[in-house]
């Protein structure tokens, strides 16, 4: 047997592309995945009426959800709760349609946050992985050390560059690739850029995956149209990645 995720991100609701989550419901339906697991964005502005919309669309579906928080899920137009309380609304939606824990027979999901809710630049959007947030992941991998499933993290932003030892706008994110790495982690999951990718990147002492998906969004980017990815996972073996896009009807 198999575990099978499928992995999308970057929905936006408020700006969603129907049309893509329609497709993407009638597979969820038709395949039954062992879980949908989405890296974030879920909104455009994090208001009421979009979180309503992203409840109701993750409500239908009767397999386990795993949500992790995107730039665009902080409040944009309150401050005061911004900076006060930023993921009241998220974490919200997260406990009424979402699990805290997720692992099978063939891996294990771990979350890594790099969203904050203001940085000493510009803009906000990029990411940023505190010492908190690493120091947290951590913990949770190193409680699975010689564990032989597949150790998973799930964030929004990419850890690393465009170019392998080149720049990356995640603050830290070159390093942090790194140090999950060599605690095991076996790939990271990630969306923000609206691009699908599938690369290896290693280092002197460790080798990972770098997995992202695509948007689900009307806000399409690098001229890619709305996917979404499908991982196989058996352990011991290499993961499986299918990219399927959405194709205009």
């Amino acid at each position: 047997m198999a575990t099978r995720l499928f992995h999308i991100s970057d929905v936006h609701f408020g700006v969603e592309n129907r049309e893509a989550l329609a497709q993407v419901e009638q597979a969820i339906k038709a395949e039954r995945p062992d879980a949908l697991v989405c890296t974030g964005d879920i909104t455009q502005r994090a208001t009421h009426r979009q979180y309503a919309a992203a409840q109701e669309w993750f409500g239908k579906f009767d397999v386990p959800i795993w949500l992790d928080p995107g730039n665009h899920d902080m409040p944009y137009f309150n401050l005061i709760e911004r900076f006060s309380d930023p993921y009241r609304r998220f974490n919200t939606l997260r406990a009424s349609v979402a699990v805290d824990q997720f692992e099978t027979e063939d891996l294990v999901l771990t979350p890594l946050k790099t969203t904050v809710r203001s940085q000493n630049r510009w803009p906000w959007s990029d990411g940023h992985v505190t010492w908190s947030a690493e120091g947290r992941t951590l913990d949770a991998l190193r409680r699975y050390e010689g564990d032989p499933r597949h150790l998973i993290v799930t964030a929004h932003h990419p850890l690393h560059g465009p170019k392998i030892g080149g720049p990356t706008d995640t603050i830290r994110g070159n390093e942090v690739l790194g140090i999950l790495a060599c605690e095991g982690m076996d790939a990271i999951l990630t969306g923000h850029i609206h691009k699908p990718f599938d690369e290896a990147r290693s280092g002197p002492e460790w080798h990972t995956r770098v997995i992202g998906a695509g948007t689900l969004s009307t806000r399409l980017r690098h001229g890619k149209p709305p996917s979404y990815n499908v991982l196989t996972c058996v352990r011991g073996e290499k993961i499986a990645v299918e990219t399927r896009v959405i194709e205009a009807t």
